[in-house]
């Protein structure tokens, strides 16, 4: 454990923010899923085994009839693909991270993502175990979260009525703080404007997945010009 302690004390103060959030949007996730009749058991083993933030809240709904295997796995897929675009960008520094770059790749959130790309190695800190400590730190604030609510939902009476906003919120921040970073607004103009013309075209119940398609297409065919301009991650 040599150099684990000071990395983990070195890394909390940047990931406070994180702390902050997750504790908010874990807690209602647990509460919605204790409206399902699930135990704090399942919110605690679902939020460390998947840990897919805004696909657990999407996942909420798959426990109920009508749902099959197929459209779990491509609807979760949708949510969570931008998380290719996260992976291929830190490849390289995964790769010198030894076993650890199995946890790292599934520890990758979006707010993990923004902490591994702009944090500094506070001197004399390992790289190698800050990182790691940075993503465990953020997923045990998502259990803890998830832990509070799911007791909470299930020994409390509880109007849950519009909690699932939460993570909604979160994104609307994230958009609005990369929007105001100023350093390379396309992709979030590109969202935008494609996901307004598919409302038209598509309707309000049907514009989501046709709209993330084109979105990733856009992206997929810019991504060398977009990352002349801003960079990659560091």
């Amino acid at each position: 454990m040599k150099g684990y302690r000071t990395a983990f004390r070195e890394a909390f103060p940047y990931t406070i923010p994180v702390l902050t959030g997750y504790l908010f949007i874990g807690i209602a996730f647990g509460v919605m899923f204790a409206e399902k009749g699930y135990s704090v058991l399942w919110a605690i083993l679902m939020s460390t085994l998947v840990y897919a933030g805004s696909g657990q809240y999407l996942a909420v709904n798959f426990f109920v009839p009508g749902f099959s295997f197929i459209q779990v796995m491509f609807l979760t897929l949708m949510v969570n693909i931008r998380h290719v675009f996260y992976g291929i960008s830190l490849l390289e520094k995964f790769n010198k991270l030894g076993r650890k770059r199995w946890y790292m790749i599934f520890g990758l959130t979006d707010e993990t993502y923004s902490l591994l790309c702009t944090t500094n190695i506070p001197d004399g800190v390992d790289e190698e175990k800050f990182l790691f400590a940075i993503s465990l730190l953020d997923q045990s604030y998502w259990i803890i979260g998830s832990a509070i609510g799911g007791a909470a939902g299930a020994l409390l009476p509880f109007n849950s009525e519009g909690i699932d906003f939460a993570m909604t919120a979160l994104f609307i921040v994230i958009f609005v703080e990369h929007w105001f970073q100023k350093k390379n607004r396309t992709p979030a103009v590109i969202g935008v404007a494609v996901s307004f013309l598919a409302l038209q075209i598509f309707g309000a119940d049907k514009f989501v997945l046709p709209s993330m398609l084109i979105i990733i297409a856009v992206l997929f065919a810019g991504k060398k010009r977009m990352d002349a301009e801003v960079g990659e991650c560091r």
